[in-house]
């Protein structure tokens, strides 16, 4: 297949497709907790492989400090204007030091400020808080790359295997880390696999690998991940958010998968509102997802207060249009923050900076052709301890 190469600056619209189809998968799934989600979409392990690559690329292109420096700056500052309003709104209900689960430790609020562990947070105010354990990651990811991007380039495949037999020895002899730092290394090796596979993708490596390893790689991936699934359910049932060797397995075999395909997304150009929709998701999603898990719960509340019962088909349509409503008003009131971050002029509505290209090929190598729970009804999915020291849902890994 001949890949087709972009002018400077222009979109990947099968990477930007990809990735706004997985930005609304987390959406959907913290809504319903639906847990066949996951194994249609594994959306955690392709945004991690997604940025991996947008990594590579940018590690090749600009240097190391040039990389980690641009992706800090996007990200901390629409945490911060989140924070600003989260922290005292928890503080405001009565966040104190004698929070039975999650007690105030005034300390920890600097996590708010430069997430290298969790931004901590009340028991009630567990919407603004639990699903930042993903910028905390990423964030994790982007400091550890120059030294990853150099390892992979002189070793190859064995740093995407190398995460995969960490998380075997972590599994089988339960080494375990203080709370507060546990979660961080969990979170690592259950994804560092396909954030480097993101590196194999923009290198051309994934490309120019035969189909004749990469098939059966694939599906041994994929069948370990579903097999050590089946046989370690837990009291959620199966749900590869709960369970970390299925999770990484899958979700490594998944990205394999969607990183080497390249269609030309050509039908966008007779879906006008679709690409639009798809360029704005990837314009905003910080935004997007620092706030859509927030106001999950007012959309829950705005249900319950008309008497829509739960999990009904009522209930789905309306959780997905007033959830819609508030994400877009989300976008409006404080998308302006990720242009200001990317040194743009700060608008409501995101400007579109380049027509989409097709398809854009590698740039470092040639390629061959519990629920929250509102008066008893149940929001998301149930709440577990946690290793990550605040506790978390059944699925917190989304």
């Amino acid at each position: 297949m001949t890949a087709t190469t972009a002018p400077a600056g222009s979109r990947n619209r099968y990477i930007d497709t990809l990735r706004a189809v997985a930005i609304v998968r987390v959406i959907v799934y913290h809504a319903f907790g639906w847990a066949w989600l996951s194994f249609v979409l594994p959306a955690m392990g392709v945004m991690f492989a997604i940025a991996g690559s947008l990594m590579a690329a940018s590690l090749a292109k600009a240097g190391a400090r040039q990389a980690v420096w641009s992706r800090i700056r996007r990200l901390l500052p629409a945490l911060w204007v989140f924070g600003a309003i989260a922290v005292p709104v928890m503080l405001w209900h009565g966040w104190n030091v004698t929070d039975p689960d999650h007690p105030l430790h005034k300390l920890q609020l600097i996590f708010w400020v430069f997430p290298l562990e969790d931004p901590p947070g009340s028991s009630w105010g567990e919407p603004f808080w639990e699903v930042l354990w993903y910028l905390r990651a990423y964030l994790l990811f982007v400091l550890v790359s120059p030294l990853l991007w150099l390892v992979y380039k002189r070793l190859s495949w064995a740093v995407v295997l190398a995460p995969l037999a960490a998380l075997g020895v972590l599994v089988h002899t339960g080494f375990r880390l203080p709370d507060q730092i546990d979660g961080v290394m969990w979170d690592f090796v259950t994804y560092a696999a396909c954030w480097i596979a993101g590196f194999a993708h923009r290198d051309g490596r994934l490309a120019r690998l035969p189909l004749t390893v990469l098939v059966p790689a694939i599906a041994a991936l994929g069948a370990y991940g579903g097999y050590y699934l089946f046989t370690h359910p837990t009291e959620y049932g199966y749900d590869l958010n709960s369970v970390p060797i299925a999770r990484t397995f899958w979700s490594l075999a998944f990205v394999l998968i969607a990183l080497r395909v390249k269609p030309s997304m050509a039908f966008l150009d007779k879906v006008p509102a679709l690409a639009e929709g798809i360029r704005v998701v990837n314009a905003r999603a910080i935004t997007i997802y620092l706030w859509h898990y927030p106001l999950i719960t007012v959309a829950a509340m705005v249900l319950e207060h008309f008497g829509v019962p739960w999990a009904t088909p009522s209930y789905i349509g309306w959780m997905l249009v007033i959830e819609t409503a508030l994400v877009l008003a989300a976008v409006l009131v404080f998308g302006w923050v990720e242009d200001v971050s990317a040194h743009r002029k700060a608008s409501l509505w995101p400007r579109a900076a380049r027509v989409l290209a097709p398809v854009v090929a590698p740039v470092m190598a040639a390629m061959p052709s519990g629920p929250i729970m509102i008066n008893g009804t149940p929001i998301g999915t149930p709440i577990t301890p946690s290793a990550h020291g605040q506790g978390h849902r059944a699925t917190p890994k989304t």
